[in-house]
């Protein structure tokens, strides 16, 4: 083995969003010896536009709060490797092992997953073979490229409406479909509402995206009556929900019914020394600063089990 395979690190953080990089942080203040493997740095967070409800910002880009999250994170010197996708994790034993793409494996004794989530799929007919063609499943990523367009959002909760927000700024038409009365939080229900381009169907199945070469429209149809409805388009947003990144820990650690990882309140997953944190946990309300919250709980968790404190009694 080389050096780097040999050395032994107090904490390994898997993830970039927001609960990797604020155990990252809490790890640091506490002077433990941490590194952060991401694929990617931001997590879900990354895919929105703007958030209005962060404790300190009335409102801030996104991409602004990602880069003040890492150059916090950056004053502690953090190791990280980002770029790489964890390929395997060994939690046996006192000393764990993690395997990424680059071939290397890492070794340390505590072990913080904060994997988050990705986008859940619709399963409507022709969802798959218009991926990239139509479909999308980020609208701060595909928002711009339906300038003037008419447009399709599926979902009635928050993301759905925040789409509907982002798109207001470039499409000419939107529709907004829901299988259920909407769910999203009132000031977002508020704003959309009042927007003069946007008509909601709720209470509604999509059923197909049609299309060529690419989208050119969606069939609807009402769950009370089943009247069908053919809205011509030339995007679809998805935003139904989210799937938990958990595939990594599956048959390894306790999952729930939808594949969260199950945790106490203390993060902890059932096996000494794992931890997990955000979106990819059974924990409700999957916000950022919920996520960013339960990072710093995870991160002075492993603290404790380090130094052998009673779980529970933490200093700041």
């Amino acid at each position: 083995m080389n050096d780097i395979q040999d050395a032994v690190y107090e904490v390994l953080i898997i993830g970039g969003g927001p609960g990797g990089l604020n155990a990252a942080l809490y790890t640091s203040r506490k002077v433990l010896k941490t590194i952060l493997i991401s694929k990617t740095m931001g997590g879900q967070v990354a895919d929105t536009y703007d958030i209005e409800n962060y404790l300190g910002f009335s409102q801030i880009e996104t991409f602004d709060l990602i880069q003040k999250f890492e150059e916090h994170v950056e004053k502690f010197g953090i190791e990280k490797i980002i770029g790489e996708e964890v390929t395997s994790i060994d939690l046996t034993g006192t000393i764990k092992k993690v395997s990424v793409s680059n071939g290397i494996t890492y070794q340390a004794k505590t072990v913080i997953i904060a994997t988050g989530s990705r986008p859940k799929p619709l399963n409507a007919a022709g969802e798959k073979d218009f991926v990239g063609r139509g479909v999308s499943y980020c609208s701060t990523c595909d928002a711009p490229f339906y300038r003037e367009a008419d447009v399709a959002v599926i979902g009635g909760g928050n993301s759905a409406l925040e789409a509907v927000i982002d798109l207001d700024r470039v499409a000419k038409k939107i529709y907004m479909v829901s299988l259920t009365p909407l769910t999203g939080d009132k000031i977002l229900q508020d704003k959309v509402s009042a927007m003069s381009k946007v008509e909601i169907f709720t209470e509604y199945n999509t059923e197909a995206i049609n299309g060529e070469a690419a989208v050119n429209g969606i069939e609807i149809t009402a769950l009370k009556t089943g009247e069908k409805k053919l809205l011509d388009v030339e995007g679809v947003f998805i935003e139904i929900g989210l799937m938990p990144n958990s595939e990594l820990v599956k048959g390894i650690l306790p999952l729930n019914s939808i594949g969260e990882i199950k945790v106490d309140h203390l993060c902890r997953t059932g096996i000494e020394g794992v931890y997990a944190c955000g979106d990819v946990t059974n924990v409700p309300f999957k916000q950022v600063v919920v996520a960013a919250g339960e990072g710093a709980k995870a991160a002075l968790a492993a603290y404790g089990y380090l130094v052998g404190q009673a779980p529970g009694y933490f200093s700041y």
